[in-house]
């Protein structure tokens, strides 16, 4: 899973246009909110969600569900998982 959870911090310095290295953005690392490092808003989540869709082809429509997959990489990359779509980059 270290492939899929690098292709996903690139993935979301890519679609939320930050300025940094991803290999840097630790697994359990707050993605939205004031006092995370990325402070990501509602506007990149958007954008995330639109770039999981075009690369994995998943959807993410509920919102507290949504709230909790994207808070950090780990959560995310676990889900990729479970559904099946991030398999093929492990």
């Amino acid at each position: 899973m270290p492939d899929l959870k690098l292709a996903l911090k690139t993935l979301i310095v890519q679609s939320c246009e930050r300025d940094c290295d991803p290999s840097e953005i630790a697994d359990d690392e707050p993605l939205f909110g004031g006092d995370a490092r990325l402070a990501l808003d509602s506007l990149d989540a958007l954008q995330l969600s639109m770039a999981l869709q075009k690369r994995y082809g998943v959807r993410l429509t509920d919102s507290k569900e949504t709230r909790r997959i994207l808070a950090n990489v780990g959560n995310l990359a676990q889900w990729l998982v479970a559904t099946g779509a991030g398999n093929s980059e492990q």
